[in-house]
This record gives C-alpha cells, structure tokens and sequence, in this order.
C-alpha cells in the first residue's frame, strides 16, 4: 500500500469512526472488506502477537472516512485458538492502543444462517451498534432459501442487509447502511470496555433454542433439492478419485509455473539486459558503474525475472482457496498425514508454507493440541517455499533440456519432483518426531466445509497484487541492501599490483569464499556459491542475486555476465548444479523463519534445533546427491 494511504489511516486511528468486521471463517468477511477498501489497505500484526491485523479506509457517499478493521475468523466468543482471542480482545477494547469497534458488522453465510447465527446472538448480547450483513444472498436464493430479513432484523434488533462479496456491486446496501448506523452508534452511550464473561452467554442450550426458533421464523422451509455442492463432493472426496484430482491438480500448476511464464519472464529478463548495457555505455567506468551495473541490475535484476514465475503459483493457490476446494483437500489428506503422527488441520499451515514459512508457522495456532502444532512448525519450513522458486528455475533453465517427455514438460516434472521431495520428506522428519520426540494421540480432523463458488476476479487482482508488492518490495529493500553490501565485499580491496586473476579473488567475500569453500567442497559447491549461501540466510531470493553480482565481478574480461543461466551452466557440472538443488530442498531457512519461530513458541530451543537438524538435512542430501551423480556419470 502506498505511503499515503498508511499515512491517512495512521491519522484516522483515534478519531475516526471504526467499523469491525465479525464473522465465521470461509464467510466471505475478507471478500467484503476488499470490496470496502479496494487497494486502500494496510495488513500488519496484532502487538505482541503474530495474527494478521488488516485495516482500510472507506469514503462514504456523504465524504466521511471510515476505519474498516478485518478481525481474524471466529466461531465463537469463547475463544479456543489464538486468532478467536484477539477478535473477542478487539471487540472487548482490551488490546493496548485500541478503542472499542464503533460499530460491529456481522458477517453471516446466508446459505448456512444455522450454524453463524449463533455468534451472532453471543454479539447482539454484548449489548454494542451491529449491523448484521447477510452474505452470499445470491447463492441462497439459487438454493431456494427465501430468508425474511424484516423479521430476521426484528429478532435481532438491529438493521439486516443483503450482500454478494463477489460482486462489483455487491456491498451496495451495506454501504447505504453503514452511515445511518454510525449515526445511531454515535447518539448509543456504550462502555469503553466490555468484559464478556459478565454477559448472558454461558447457557449454550438456551442459545441453540433461540437460534432454532428464529431460524422457524425468517427460514420457511424448502423442498430438498439435489445440491451441486453434493454432487461435486461424490467425485472431489472419493477416496480414490479425490486424491487423483488433487495430483492432477498439483501437476497442471508446476508445469504452468514454466510453461505459461516464458514470455513474461523473457521480457524481463530482455528488459534488464538492455537496462545494463544503457549504463554500460552512459557511465564512465569506476566504482559507480561497478555498483549499478555489476551490484545492482545484476544483483536484484536477477530476482526480478522470476516475478511471473511467483505469481502464477499464487494464482493457482488463491483460486483453489477462493473456490472452497483446499478445506477438501485437508479432508482427502488427513488418513495420510495421521499415519505420520499429524492432523489433518496441519494441511493448511503446510499448504501456507508454500507460499512462505511465516505465515504457514503463524497459522498452526489452530492447532490446539500443543505437540501436533510444534511437530507442524517444525516442518514448515520444508514445504518448498515462492523463496526457492529463483533457485529452482535458474539451475533448472540451465541444466534440464526444454523439451517434452510424452504431454508434459521435463523442466516442470523436474519441478513438482522437488516439490514432490520436500513433501515426502516432510512427512517423514514429522514421523520420527512423533514417534521418538513429541508423542501424542492423533486427533481426526473435524473443519467446516465452505460451498464451492466461483472465485472472485477481485480477490485473486487484490490477493496478486499484494504478493507482487510484497515480492518488489524485497527486492528493492532487503535484496538490494544485501546485494550492495555483497558488492562492496566483492570489490574491496583492490587486487594487489601484478595480479593475474579476477579482482574478486583477492576481496573480502572472495577470502570468505575460500574459507567456507573447505566446508562446502565436499558437496561439490565451488567459493562462488559457498558465498552467495551467507545472505540467503536473510532471503531464499537472494542467493541468485549474490550469484550474478559474484559471477558479474567474476568475469575474465572484467565484462557484465549478460545472463546468469548460461555462464553456470558452462561453468558448473551437472553435479554441482543437482546437488544445489537437493541442498535447498532441505535447507536451513532464512532469519525471518527462525525468529517467527521464535516468537510462536516462546523459546530460542525450537529455532535452534530446527536450523541443526535442516541444515544437517541438507548437507547429507547434497552430499548423497553429487556423489552419486559423479559416479553415474563417470
């Protein structure tokens, strides 16, 4: 998000009215709060905690601006996971710095009223502003579910309006809605902070009788029709077909992830080249034409090709999640994963991972049980996270032929093999600790399941954006720091008079390299590589550019490297490059995973033993991996 908006929401904060958004997980709350907001977003965590906190600014009709707070899914006010208790914190005014929501948005699946009515009554019963905000209508009255929102907003006592998260316009009478209720919030006298265990809601059979009798009022009833929901389910949850579907699935997005990124990548990748050789002939040769030419275009302009690649992959994620397939998917997956000692709610936080650790080790805090949830962080980062993706494709561009093995690509097989590897081994780092470390009964997986929809262009635009954003926003800061550092240790000090070699040699990194090159030799990696794996530690992404910074300095005739791929691919054997690739299959994850780690379990021993036992992962993997291919290809 831009500085302007952060800044604008900063100054809303304590002044302008606040509207929070309340509802059960998979109801389509963040679809809404995208329609509200649109691009005027700020995502950040809650104080002192890891859950996602998200704020936006909306205009209404008459100009004034409101604070739209998107609270973490609940089921309830008694919370059971970390995410539901700062929701009922929020809407308590217990977090520190924060004021009481002004008003309360409750956000309902129309299709499923049974089961979110009852967090509904628990917030009517707190006695604060709500507005009760009826989602999917569209797809209930496809269903023939004709709700009476007249006598549903009379039962409740406050105003009920219809919405359709995935529509343009679908938010239209929660808009016309909202400034009236602001106004009544405004003349209600209500308490700074409110303390729910002084409310009526510990009689929870009363409460299913409420819900049942409201339901009998505002819900006639309607002749069974065959869903389309059911139909699909015989086919997506069949014990044979459903896990069929899903390495279909899996299989069309790693092959997509080459196939379709080509053109883009090319125009980058193009675009950068054209980009260095214009500062080539524009800047006199020195120290600032080095920085620029050799530090940054081929440092962070190296990531940056692989920006087409990383968004594929989260559209293929976000479209899954959107349509109500990846809660099946954890489903088809739980018999699988309780063999290893794990739940099936593990899936998600492991599908997460893939994206980035961080989050995936942040959402395990639905994993109440605390063994299974410590056995899920400590595999987390194995996942093969978007991090790796640069590393993957530069050694597979360079070393897997582009041709065809019968309908699919070698270069994405070689892809979902990696990804299939880390996976696998995975489970079984996940087995052992469960059987020799964190013992624990296993716990069936029980999870709401979302209906199928169609996935909202909005959303997936939003969800595409943000990660890009996130992805430049590295380059251009952490990528880019580390790659002018690595520069100037590269290039300082001078090389002695009368030397032969690269200037690089005689530098601080490469003295480093050679250093390291003793550790890492019998893995097969050379002193450039043992270099560029120092600030991987800080970003997975930063190891191709530290490589095409080290290989631009490199250079026999003190020339830029016009493409990193074709001078390791000349420079390395096929060894060497595999090895590589089973090295980061297993390899220790960056600082950011290590210390979030740290904050979810309280105690540097997790981190700690996490980063020896990868790290020793790793190097076996590399070492088995490079021997044998030595000998196979002697």
């Amino acid at each position: 998000m831009s500085e302007t908006v952060a800044a604008t929401l900063g100054e809303l904060k304590g002044r302008a009215p606040s509207v929070a958004l309340v509802g059960n997980p998979n109801c389509g709350k963040t679809a809404l709060f995208n329609l509200l907001t649109g691009a005027r977003q700020k995502v950040a965590n809650y104080a002192g905690v890891t859950v996602e906190r998200k704020m936006g600014l909306l205009r209404l009709a008459d100009g004034r601006s409101v604070s739209v707070i998107d609270l973490p899914g609940t089921y309830s006010l008694r919370p059971a996971t970390l995410d539901e208790q700062v929701t009922l914190e929020v809407i308590e005014g217990r977090r520190a710095g924060e004021d009481v929501p002004d008003l309360i948005v409750a956000v309902v699946d129309a299709t499923n009223l049974r089961m979110n009515l009852r967090l509904v009554l628990e917030l009517r019963a707190l006695g604060r502003p709500m507005l009760l905000a009826l989602n999917m209508a569209d797809v209930a009255r496809a269903r023939g579910l004709a709700i009476d929102t007249k006598a549903l907003a009379e039962e409740l006592g406050c105003p009920v309006v219809e919405t359709v998260g995935v529509r343009n316009d679908g938010h239209a009478q929660l808009l016309a809605q909202l400034g009236p209720s602001l106004d009544a919030a405004a003349r209600q006298h209500t308490p700074a902070c409110i303390n729910v265990s002084e409310t009526s809601l510990n009689n929870v059979l009363a409460l299913q009788q409420q819900v049942r009798r409201i339901l009998e009022r505002v819900l006639p009833p309607t002749p069974a029709q065959p869903r389309l929901d059911a139909r699909l389910d015989r086919w997506v949850m069949h014990p044979v077909a459903g896990p069929i579907l899903l390495a279909v699935l899996l299989f069309i997005v790693f092959q997509a992830v080459f196939s379709w990124a080509s053109v883009p990548t090319d125009l980058i990748d193009n675009g950068m080249k054209t980009l260095g050789g214009w500062a080539s002939e524009h800047l006199s040769a020195g120290p600032l034409r080095s920085l620029i030419v050799d530090g940054v275009i081929a440092g962070a302009g190296s990531v940056l090709v692989f920006l087409p690649q990383i968004l594929i992959l989260f559209a293929f994620i976000l479209v899954l999640e959107d349509s109500g397939y990846l809660p099946r998917a954890a489903f088809l997956l739980d018999t699988l994963m309780g063999k290893v000692g794990l739940s099936g709610r593990a899936f998600i936080p492991l599908l997460s991972s893939f994206a980035c650790a961080v989050p995936g080790i942040m959402a395990t805090r639905t994993i109440t049980n605390w063994r299974d949830r410590l056995a899920t962080i400590m595999i987390a980062p194995m996942m093969t996270c978007s991090a790796r993706l640069p590393v993957y494709a530069l050694l597979i561009g360079a070393f897997v032929p582009d041709r065809s093995v019968g309908l699919f690509n070698l270069r994405g097989l070689t892809l979902f093999a990696l990804y299939a590897a880390g996976v696998l081994g995975s489970l079984v780092v996940a087995w052992v600790f469960k059987r020799l470390w964190l013992k624990s009964r296993y716990q069936p997986l029980m999870l709401e399941l979302p209906p199928y929809r169609l996935p909202s262009l909005r959303n997936l635009a939003l969800g595409l954006w943000e990660r890009a954003r996130i992805f430049v926003h590295r380059v251009g800061t952490i990528i880019f720091a580390l790659t002018v550092v690595l520069w100037f240790l590269a290039t300082y000090p001078a090389p002695p008079d009368g030397a032969t070699g690269a200037a690089i040699q005689y530098s601080f990194a490469g003295q480093l390299g050679r250093l390291l090159e003793v550790i890492f030799e019998p893995i097969g990696f050379n002193w450039q590589i043992a270099i560029a794996l120092v600030p991987g530690m800080a970003a997975r992404e930063v190891v191709v550019g530290a490589l095409g910074t080290v290989y631009a300095l490199s250079a026999a005739d003190d020339a830029v490297a016009q493409a990193l791929s074709p001078v390791i691919a000349h420079s390395w054997s096929l060894a060497t490059a595999l090895s590589l690739l089973a090295w980061f299959v297993f390899a220790p994850q960056c600082i950011s995973t290590l210390a979030t780690v740290r904050r979810e379990t309280n105690s540097w021993r997790y981190p700690v033993i996490m980063a020896i036992y990868l790290f020793a992962l790793a190097y076996l993997a590399a070492f088995i991996t490079y021997h044998v291919t030595v000998a196979l290809t002697a």
